[in-house]
């Protein structure tokens, strides 16, 4: 009886194994990325032809998520001035509600705009920021499936790459009151972990933060690290505070995490395309965000002051 029981407890353990494994479809991940940073995507510059086909892409995947709209087909548009030329950008935003009533909100973004064509050469922006936005869609996956403690508004932020005019627009005119986000987690560059580690970003401004991520153990080599926060010990462009969407909200007061790897060689390059992208090393990037994101969403507090 006793080997029976260990069996059974055998079997569970692998079945959780399995549950935890399958929190998302790899496939869909992959194919999602090799699509946003295609070519027919024409680098997706804000206010291009390229940006709107990637807008309708993402809207496919939001409707295909289920997502409960904030403005009209989930667009929030915003006007913004690029050399001198008024432009409309487009965020993109959607909720998945809580499994009890709570009027408190965690922001998930990613930027989906890139660099553009240049002359002849393409920047197709695979790290940059296709792999974020694939990973958008992967969170937003589990979670539809497993209901969250806070609201998840996920959002895909225009204009990042001109100045993050998409995330502080959003900021200034949120679609629901600003005192509602406890925190920002913003994906930017997350699948290029050449150094077997992803970054997580913030928590020198929110030290309550780390203890929590630090339970999250490594995913196959791949394992979470801290800094790129402190302005003590980085300088200029080695600090991340302000290198991407989260910086509007820290701005605001909100608390953020940023989850991305260090740059290389192929970082704001005609070369960052899908064929430099480890597949297995992007899924396992994705899978620490998801167990972090799990245990950020469990652990805060709805009503904690940061």
């Amino acid at each position: 009886m006793r080997r029976l029981k260990q069996f059974y407890s055998i079997g569970f353990v692998l079945l959780a194994v399995s549950t935890v494994a399958q929190q998302f479809d790899e496939k869909a991940l992959i194919q999602n990325l090799k699509i946003l940073s295609a070519d027919s995507m024409a680098c997706r510059r804000v206010g291009s032809p390229g940006g709107a086909m990637a807008r309708d892409f993402i809207k496919y995947q939001f409707r295909k998520l289920k997502f409960e709209p904030l403005g009209k087909d989930y667009e929030l548009p915003f006007d913004l001035s690029l050399r001198g030329e008024k432009k409309t950008g487009v965020n993109l935003a959607g909720v998945i509600r809580a499994k009890s009533k709570t009027d408190k909100y965690i922001v998930i973004s990613a930027h989906y705009d890139h660099e553009g064509i240049k002359g002849e050469k393409v920047f197709n922006g695979a790290d940059d920021n296709a792999s974020g936005v694939s990973a958008l869609f992967a969170l937003a996956e589990y979670f539809r499936k497993n209901k969250p403690t806070h609201n998840l508004l996920f959002v895909a932020f225009d204009a990042e790459e001109v100045g993050l005019q998409g995330a502080r627009a959003f900021v200034k005119s949120p679609p629901i009151a600003i005192d509602k986000i406890v925190l920002n987690i913003n994906m930017d560059m997350v699948s290029r972990a050449d150094k077997n580690a992803l970054v997580a970003c913030g928590t020198f401004y929110t030290p309550t933060l780390k203890p929590l991520l630090q339970k999250i153990e490594e995913q196959d080599g791949i394992r979470l690290t801290f800094g790129h926060d402190d302005p003590q010990l980085y300088k200029g462009s080695h600090n991340w505070t302000q290198s991407s969407d989260h910086g509007p909200f820290h701005d605001a007061k909100i608390p953020f995490i940023y989850f991305g790897v260090d740059d290389h060689p192929d970082y704001h390059k005609p070369t960052d395309d899908f064929e430099k992208v480890n597949p297995a090393t992007y899924i396992s990037c994705v899978k620490l965000i998801l167990r972090s994101t799990i245990e950020l969403d469990k652990s805060l507090n709805t009503s904690a002051e940061f």
